[in-house]
């Protein structure tokens, strides 16, 4: 049920002593390591797997990734040989290589083509989970950027995310989207370990965006070239001002859409916890999944709330088994529309519960 076997060139590898799979809600390619170590003699070296080759990784019956072979690292001394495979996810080459589309320029076309068309050299599909159907009055690659990096650009303006899929998509994504988590994180059940770093030195009391956008014959001077919002968080009680310069065409709403989402998701990084659980799969025999929501009881650090699976990773060793390790913050701060804080109510004195309801809404449902 949790065997992890690589599929490479229609052939199945199995009985891996280390494995490493890691996947993201803001990454934009999954990765894998597998490796196995026996004492000399021992049985025949396995039969090389090169770099470049198509892959699959499962867990089980699970597809967990499609992608490439990357690396094939060999380590022996006089008493054991070790060998490892790592690859990463179809989506890689969008991550590391140029967009050297052409034209390079798109005028009035929806984020999803614009994505569609950047990552289609590089033979990479794309999934629209969330709504990417907005038209851009101008999008244009920048030199020597990366299609990740352009494709970044542009979501990281319209508040949207991308990720990956186990068939090595590139999916534009909402928050939770992968559903709820069957299991709660619950201190004293299930949770192995946590860390919580609550490091607030990235959070501001007013956020700015400047920016411009090409002028026309009924929209021009000031009002093309000096677009700016401003957005401020009481939360944060002394003076802390971020500026945020961003190129492409900017509009005063978009402006002002990009300050409030940066406020939230600076709160929400600010509560990023890591915790640790023995296995891979929830109760009901699911994996744990990136981009699920999940309830988080942890009295010790302070969270009573509906988490956001950030990060996870899959983990065997023989010293620990099976152990999952996973990033949760709160959803808020990845939505596209995140609510204001000014709606929140503070927290009742000797009320017991969530440490940080003065920061974020106590519940939130998906």
């Amino acid at each position: 049920m949790n065997a992890v076997s690589l599929a490479v060139n229609g052939i199945d590898y199995g009985g891996w002593l280390d494995t490493s799979i890691s996947a993201g809600i803001e990454r934009q390619c999954r990765d894998f390591t597998v490796g196995i170590t026996w004492k000399w003699p021992g049985a025949d070296v396995p039969r090389r797997v090169t770099q470049g080759d198509k892959c699959q990784v499962r867990i089980g019956q699970d597809l967990v990734l499609t992608g490439y072979v990357f690396a094939t690292p060999i380590r022996y001394d006089d008493a054991s040989i070790s060998l490892a495979i790592g690859g990463r996810s179809m989506t890689a080459d969008v991550v590391d290589c140029a967009a050297d589309n052409r034209p390079s320029q798109w005028r009035n076309t929806s984020i999803l083509n614009i994505v569609k068309a950047l990552a289609a050299p590089y033979g990479i599909a794309v999934i629209g989970e969330a709504d990417a159907g907005l038209s851009l009055a101008d999008h244009m690659v920048d030199p020597g950027e990366t299609a990740f990096e352009s494709i970044d650009r542009l979501l990281r303006m319209s508040r949207l995310l991308s990720t990956d899929d186990a068939y090595g998509r590139l999916v534009i994504a909402e928050p939770g989207s992968a559903g709820r988590a069957s299991d709660r994180l619950e201190l004293g059940y299930n949770i192995l370990g946590g860390e919580a770093p609550l490091d607030f030195s990235d959070v501001f009391s007013e956020y700015v965006c400047k920016g411009q956008r090409s002028g026309t014959d009924s929209d021009f001077g000031p009002a093309a070239s000096e677009v700016e919002a401003r957005v401020t968080d009481d939360r944060v009680a002394r003076r802390r001002t971020l500026v945020l310069n961003e190129s492409g065409q900017m509009t005063t709403d978009i402006a002002t859409k990009r300050v409030s989402w940066e406020r939230e998701n600076r709160i929400s990084k600010a509560l990023e916890t890591r915790y640790e659980v023995q296995g891979w799969r929830q109760a009901n025999g699911d994996l744990w999944r990136h981009n699920q929501i999940v309830r988080v009881v942890d009295p010790l650090i302070g969270f009573d709330r509906d988490m956001l699976i950030s990060e996870i990773e899959y983990g065997l060793s023989e010293e620990r088994g099976t152990i999952t390790s996973m990033t949760v913050a709160p959803p808020e701060g990845f939505m596209p529309d995140p609510p204001e804080p000014e709606r929140r109510a503070k927290k009742a004195k000797g009320k017991k519960g969530d440490a940080f309801e003065y920061l974020l809404p106590p519940n939130w449902e998906k």
